[in-house]
């Protein structure tokens, strides 16, 4: 007999509605009643999976659509969502905003995965007048199936009546409100949040689903909700001849990295991550993996342990592999000056230097083009890079619109970096950077 359990999607008409506030507080409601649950993330976002991991202890996994294709997202979901007693996606942007009009959105991945989609609906400057909303969201793309809606900031039982009434007559099932609750916003991805300050969020997750149990009927969520487990293949086990020794750099300056880039590289070799920060020298390694985070928040301390600066130049020079994406990146260019105009040392692997002074955002899904492969990724972050002209990009890159953009990707020997994050989660794509790196 086939084993049903809660399957869903966290929607929301727009960004800034509250999908991942309420995402969190329903993940940590869930464990709080012991049904284990696994988190995913529509996107390329790898700050919201670290906080599933807080409000539920499971690390949130990306499912995107530019990145990958439907195969590796069946196969990542299948694979991560066995065996457990609720599976929760919290989706991205607004529910049809993607790539390209709505393609690699949340609806996409709902209508990949074949999940219902629980609309997340910030009310609070609305009353009656979210009917119309909800009937364009319930109709302009009827394969969808909106199971049920949760309003945001709504704090009195007349208010509610309205918004009640409202999903009566559209004919979605209301399953609740959250008030507004002070002090329990969940800062945005940019503000730097360390890992040990993001566990400092563990109490704001505890007072949201607390919340929830209370105005927020979760059993019927549950209930509208019950899947089959899926039976897609899972992930497949990659068979390797040679098998290597990898470090991935892990610390408080350099955690962003997809879960999937690490489980691949577990399979190509012997894992071992070590702290830029703390650690006296890389071990003894045939590769290095340096993701990116915020080392622009721990300059100063990058700078003085010149023991693994010393390290890692002396790791490239002998040709020893590195992957580096944006703070990987950044550190190892000759320097970095932060935002008061102060400028750090770092590895010196390559010539150009990164500053924080003047800040741009620079955003966007990108893709890669090698010689005779390509992979995907998405560019994030706020320095800017210079005194690097005499380095050349080994690749050209687009964007989702195939229009190039500027963005270089440096090689030095057989180290690779780019401001561009990698999805590595493939056998392929990995064998591919990797073979680029031999010489």
């Amino acid at each position: 007999m086939v084993k049903q359990i809660p399957q869903f999607i966290i929607a929301a008409p727009t960004s800034n509605s509250g999908k991942t506030t309420i995402t969190l507080g329903l993940l940590r409601a869930l464990e709080n009643r012991g049904i284990s649950t696994q988190p995913f993330k529509v996107g390329p976002d790898y700050i919201d999976p670290k906080f599933h991991k807080v409000a539920c202890g499971k690390n949130g996994l990306n499912l995107d659509l530019y990145m990958t294709d439907t195969d590796d997202i069946l196969a990542t979901y299948a694979t991560y969502a066995k065996d457990k007693g609720a599976v929760c996606v919290e989706g991205v942007m607004g529910l049809f905003d993607g790539a390209r009009r709505s393609n690699g959105s949340t609806a996409e991945v709902a209508k990949v995965l074949d999940l219902p989609i629980i609309l997340v609906v910030d009310a609070k400057s609305v009353a009656y007048s979210v009917a119309p909303l909800l009937y364009g969201f319930k109709n302009f793309d009827k394969s969808l199936n909106i199971a049920g809606v949760i309003f945001n900031r709504v704090n009195t039982k007349s208010h509610y009546q309205f918004l009640l009434e409202a999903c009566e007559d559209v004919g979605i099932p209301a399953l609740g409100h959250v008030p507004f609750l002070a002090d329990c916003e969940i800062p945005s991805r940019h503000l730097g949040l360390s890992i040990q300050e993001m566990q400092g969020y563990d109490s704001v997750i505890e007072k949201v689903a607390n919340a929830m149990e209370e105005t927020v009927d979760i059993d019927s969520l549950l209930d509208c909700c019950l899947l089959d487990e899926k039976s897609t293949n899972e992930i497949p086990t990659i068979s390797t001849s040679k098998k290597i020794n990898i470090a991935v750099a892990e610390d408080e300056g350099f955690n962003f990295s997809y879960v999937q880039n690490v489980e691949c590289l577990k399979q190509f070799g012997d894992v071992t991550f070590f702290s830029p920060l703390k650690d006296e020298k890389l071990p003894h390694v045939d590769l290095v993996y340096l993701p990116g985070g915020y080392p622009e928040f721990y300059t100063k301390q990058l700078s003085d342990n010149k023991s693994m600066l010393q390290s890692i130049k002396n790791f490239a020079e002998a040709g020893g592999k590195i992957i580096a994406e944006c703070g990987g990146m950044m550190y190892l260019g000759k320097s970095i000056i932060d935002k008061e105009g102060n400028e750090f040392e770092m590895a010196n692997v390559f010539d150009f230097s990164t500053s924080m002074q003047a800040m741009k955002l620079n955003l966007g899904y990108r893709t890669i083009q090698f010689d005779d492969f390509e992979l995907k990724g998405h560019e994030f972050h706020y320095s800017t890079i210079f005194q690097h002209k005499n380095s050349k990009s080994i690749a050209t890159v687009f964007n989702a619109r195939e229009s190039e953009v500027d963005t270089v990707v440096f090689q030095y020997k057989n180290v690779l970096a780019s401001y561009i994050h990698y999805y590595l989660g493939q056998e392929k794509l990995l064998k591919n950077l990797l073979k680029l790196l031999t010489n």
